[in-house]
């Protein structure tokens, strides 16, 4: 069986939840809010995760390269440290995501983070060895910990690529939507301050949009929230940090209503936004032109 089809196995596995669940509540009542979102990435308008994630792994990658040739093997010491230090927030962030996503990745989340904790014990241990002058036990341990982190670097791009974990579901569906202009109909059939739902055509399908009217003007949205594909239509409208944002029915990310761009987690990526024009009285919404 190929590596992609054991790791669809084991998302599929419900006897992970017994384990995994006092773990997600942990983390959900620990962080505040403000941490968690500080953690998903919400000010970046990006995932913080995968760019920390680099750091540990290339660090220990390159020291990996150094340990090969005798007159380097000090800065690969020091490039072991570096990454253990760096392990420490990515793991935070890693654990923030993790806790807001659905069962399946949870599940290989909760493998992907097991194989990085062993990683990183066989590097702390890697460190040991080489302060008591144990130099080959030292390389022996950390090239033990590259292949325990490479597997769970592959864990981590399944989660990545083939679970969505982290991709703006709102992107992949606006780019089903055509291009042209959409009628959704006239301006006093939309209540004031209360998202509804509206459809446009697209490949075939129908795309769900969310549209919001505050007297005159209306902000229009593809349907399907960026973080989990949560149906905005059936949020509502509050403001949150200082902004009118859509708040998302299913984890609570909120998008600001002006830009889309979310002002709270767990979604870090924007919220896709339609241009809108009023004529005759029926409001019209088409893709921006940089996405069409």
């Amino acid at each position: 069986m190929s590596l992609l089809g054991i790791l669809d196995r084991v998302a599929d596995v419900t006897t992970f939840d017994k384990a995994i669940e006092p773990a997600r509540q942990a983390v959900q009542s620990t962080l505040p809010q403000a941490v968690k979102d500080v953690l998903h990435g919400t000010w970046l308008g990006h995932p913080l995760h995968p760019v920390l994630a680099q750091v540990p792994v290339g660090s220990w990658l390159s020291a990996g390269l150094l340990d090969a040739l005798p007159p380097l093997r000090p800065a690969a010491t020091v490039l072991i440290g570096t990454g253990v230090a760096a392990a420490v927030p990515a793991a935070l962030t890693g654990a923030a995501d993790w806790s807001e996503q659905s069962s399946g990745v949870r599940r290989l989340g909760a493998l992907h983070a097991v194989a990085n904790s062993v990683a990183l014990g066989l590097y702390v241990s890697s460190l040991a060895a080489r302060s008591r002058g144990r130099g080959t036990l030292g390389r022996v341990l950390s090239y033990a910990g590259l292949g325990v982190a490479s597997g769970a670097a592959a864990i981590g791009g399944h989660m990545a690529y083939a679970e969505s974990s982290g991709a703006s579901h709102a992107a992949t569906a606006a780019r089903a939507l055509a291009p042209d202009w959409i009628d959704l109909g006239p301006l006093d059939d939309l209540p004031e301050r209360r998202p509804v739902l509206r459809t446009g055509r697209g490949n075939g399908v129908a795309v769900p949009l969310a549209a919001v009217r505050r007297g005159t003007r209306v902000d229009v949205f593809i349907g399907t929230c960026a973080h989990l594909s949560g149906p905005l239509h059936e949020g509502a409208v509050a403001e949150i940090r200082g902004h009118e944002c859509l708040v998302c029915p299913l984890h609570g990310s909120a998008f600001d209503l002006a830009t889309g761009h979310p002002r709270r987690g767990p979604s870090a990526d924007p919220q896709e936004k339609l241009e809108v024009r009023m004529e005759a009285g029926r409001v019209l919404a088409r893709l921006p032109a940089h996405q069409r």
